[in-house]
């Protein structure tokens, strides 16, 4: 991957979380069903930003419980930590883009070992931004980090995380573990886990950021 360089190479990197940074288990079409939605297609977010103000409360509220039950099934992908080791030694910025709520987002965090990673203010959720594909998260943190989307790159699982990656300017990195590459002229760079995308940094690091083993 080292025609990549250009993009492995970049200051800024923002994750999505659930499913790119963690083992995926939402089960989208049972969330669906627990929500009383009949549309499979429609997005859940924008589903309950449609109800009235007390019915959106309530799902809401049943939201959450249920990704609370998601983050304690979940465990950190493999290659998250070694990647996020690559990144933080080379002093790169570090981010958050979810769907979630950034309460969550934390929780699930200290549940797979990854809370030490990341500060709660590169976090950003549903409540801090307006939801992905919406570019307004990676606007955000990079005005915050006084960085330029030049400088950045987007990585996750599903096609909104290509879609704000694209809408704010980043380069995009697709982690698909089934290597259908579903979306390929939304990505920059297709991986099928983070394990792949850490020896890709491995390989395109200088020498004196080279993993040394004990």
């Amino acid at each position: 991957m080292t025609a990549h360089h250009h993009i492995l190479s970049r200051r800024c990197w923002i994750f999505d979380l659930d499913g790119t940074l963690t083992v995926p288990v939402h089960d989208f079409p049972a969330i669906r069903i627990a929500l009383g939605m009949t549309d499979s297609d429609t997005d859940i977010l924008r589903f309950l930003g449609s109800l009235p103000t007390t019915e959106a409360a309530a799902k809401h509220a049943r939201l959450i419980e249920i990704e609370y039950e998601l983050a304690e099934r979940t465990a950190a992908a493999p290659g998250a930590g070694r990647l996020l080791d690559q990144l933080l030694r080379r002093d790169v910025r570090i981010g958050i883009l979810t769907r979630n709520t950034r309460e969550i987002a934390l929780h699930t965090l200290s549940q797979i070992g990854l809370r030490g990673y990341f500060s709660a203010a590169d976090i950003l959720g549903r409540d801090e931004a307006t939801p992905k594909p919406h570019p307004e998260g990676i606007d955000k943190l990079l005005a915050a980090w006084g960085n330029a989307p030049d400088e950045t790159v987007m990585v996750g699982d599903y096609l909104f995380d290509l879609q704000v990656g694209r809408a704010a300017g980043t380069a995009t990195i697709h982690v698909d573990s089934s290597c259908a590459l579903r979306w390929p002229e939304l990505a920059d760079l297709a991986v099928a886990t983070l394990e792949e995308l850490a020896d890709a940094m491995l390989s395109a690091a200088p020498d004196t950021e080279k993993e040394v083993p004990f």
